[in-house]
This record gives structure tokens, sequence and C-alpha cells, in this order.
């Protein structure tokens, strides 16, 4: 009777997947991703005040942070080797208006926590978003007028605001907004005011995603809004339509590319980085966050193990780096591994 192994080899041709998986040292000899402390960047949640860290019910371990707080936390990040921050501002409702005209102050409070991080901790980047959301009584990312989010009006004041905030010493602008043309606007209103180090990060592929709850929470604009964003974010269905977004993203100028959210979209993460070669950067957002802190809370899933799973998915897809609220959590933990 033939001995069942040459059985085998017969079959496989001699090729057996499992040599390389044998053992802890031909797998991480062979490992193809890696995920680093050099891929992660941290967004962090504004409110106006002093000495205060107000924690989000949605998202458990994640606060809004006074100014004071969110530069001993950027002071941390740098310790850790997180490359960079993202900062998101809760804005005081009386300060929002139906054009979101805050936006353009000097010493709002995005623009105040940029100063005083840049200041304290210049060797941290710091990544500010332009989108009108925020600021705006009615919770939309542009201005409303008679019921319709206007585009090009939105872009003037969008560009407007990217100059006040890289004055202020945002070393990267990241329009979220999703109007037509703000590119490019941004970027000749940087370069005119003479910021044409300042970079952007487009979110060049930003769905209309049930994954951003928590995160409105966490800047107040879930009450606010009036309708849904579905006139100017991306139809979940549409890649190919999100592809050619990006393609105008970058003939505008994009020196790096956004896809928000995450893990939902890791094909077009993939198709992203193949069509264009920029820089590409995947969101994980508020509620792939919440989801496995929720699931790890009650014991369904290894939460530590699902994390790292995640965002090295990202990696997989030919992501560059990702934003993530599990940023200093990831970076303790792999500080500990070596």
């Amino acid at each position: 009777m033939q001995d069942k192994t040459h059985l085998v080899d017969e079959i496989t041709g001699h090729r057996r997947m499992r040599r390389n998986r044998k053992a802890d040292w031909t797998r991480r000899l062979v490992q193809e991703n890696r995920l680093t402390v050099d891929d992660l960047i941290w967004p962090i949640f504004l409110i106006p005040g002093t000495g205060i860290s107000e924690p989000i019910a949605a998202m458990p371990g994640v606060n809004r942070m006074t100014v004071d707080r969110a530069v001993e936390a950027a002071k941390e990040a740098a310790d850790l080797g997180v490359p960079a921050i993202a900062t998101f501002p809760n804005i005081e409702m009386h300060l929002r208006d139906e054009t979101g005209s805050n936006s353009l102050e000097r010493n709002n409070l995005i623009n105040l926590a940029t100063s005083a991080i840049k200041n304290a901790v210049p060797n941290i980047g710091i990544i500010t978003d332009v989108a009108l959301d925020p600021f705006t009584s009615h919770g939309h990312d542009g201005i409303l007028r008679a019921g319709q989010i206007v585009n090009d009006e939105t872009v003037e004041q969008v560009a407007r605001a990217a100059v006040v905030q890289a004055a202020a010493g945002a070393d990267i602008i990241a329009p979220s907004e999703m109007m037509d043309g703000r590119i490019g606007a941004i970027r000749r209103a940087l370069d005119a005011a003479g910021h044409q180090d300042v970079g952007i990060m487009s979110y060049a592929t930003k769905f209309s995603s049930a994954f951003y709850g928590p995160y409105r929470e966490a800047i107040s604009t879930g009450g606010l809004l009036k309708g849904d964003k579905k006139t100017y974010y991306i139809d979940p269905a549409n890649g190919t339509e999100a592809l050619r977004d990006a393609a105008l993203d970058v003939e505008e100028g994009a020196d790096m590319l956004m896809v928000k959210p995450g893990l939902p979209y890791l094909d077009i993460c993939w198709r992203m980085k193949e069509a264009f070669g920029l820089p590409t950067f995947a969101y994980q957002v508020s509620g792939e966050y919440s989801m496995i802190k929720a699931a790890a809370a009650n014991g369904w899933i290894d939460g530590e193990r699902v994390m790292l799973e995640t965002l090295l998915a990202f990696k997989r897809a030919g992501c560059d780096g990702i934003l993530t609220y599990f940023a200093p959590e990831v970076a303790k933990l792999l500080a500990k591994r070596g």
C-alpha cells in the first residue's frame, strides 16, 4: 500500500505552504506586512475651558479635552513615537451659525489648540480639518442656503479657513467636506498666503456611511443635523465613482489621499493606492472603534487582537497610515513588544 505521505506529495507537487509557518521565527521572517508606530495618526477631540478631560459615552476610552489637556496628550503621543495628531473641535453652541463663520476666526478652538501644541511639541505633526460641520448650527459640512448645501460658497470659505489654520501652525490641511473643487482652491489659497509647505491630505473618498454616529456625538452635531449628507458624500455602493473623485483631487494638487470609513472600504484603499501611487491613508472611524470596544467589553472578542488585526488589514490593503482612536493604546503595546 502506498505511503499516505507520498500520496499527499503527489497531489501538492512537493509544495507545502506550512513549511513557512512551522515556527515563530519563520513566520516572522516571511511576514509581508507590519504595523509600526509610524503608521499611526491619533484623532483627538477639543472642548473649551481649562483642565477638563470629558469622557465620550459612545466611545469608551476616548475623551474630549481642553487645550491644555490636548497639549499633554500631544506630548504623550510624541513620546510614544506617534508621528501626528488630527484635531476636531466641539464648538460652543452659541458660536455656531448657518454659515459656520467661527471657522474663520484666528482664535477659534481648533487654532488655539494648534498653536499651543505646536509651541509645546514642535516635533509632532498637526492635521486639521476645514469642514464646517463643527461650526454650523445645522450640522452640515457646508453652508446651507434654502435647504441646499451650496458648493462654491462653501469652497471659498474652507479655503480661507485653511489659510487661517496654516497660520496657526497646521502642517497638513485635511478637508473632509467633499465639495467639488475644494483641493485646488485650498492649494491656491495656501500658496498665495505663503504656505507652500503646508500639505493637503484629501478626504478623497468620504462615504455616506452609518459608521459616523459616535463621532457626531463627540462634536455635538448629531442632534443638529437637518436631513442627511447624501448630496455631497459618496454612495457606499459606488467604487468607480470614488476613484473618479480621488482622481480629481490628485489633479488639483492633493499630496495625500484618505478613505473614510476604513474597514468596509478596504477595496477602495487598494484601488486608490494602485491607481495613483500617492501616500494613502484610511480613517478607522468612530463606529468601527466603538464596535470593537463594545464587543470586547462584553467578552465576545479578544479586543487587543481584533484591534491589531484590523489595523494590519489597512496595511495589507496598501495604506501608508491609519487615523485611529486606538493610536496611543497601540503605540504602548508595540513599545512593550519591542
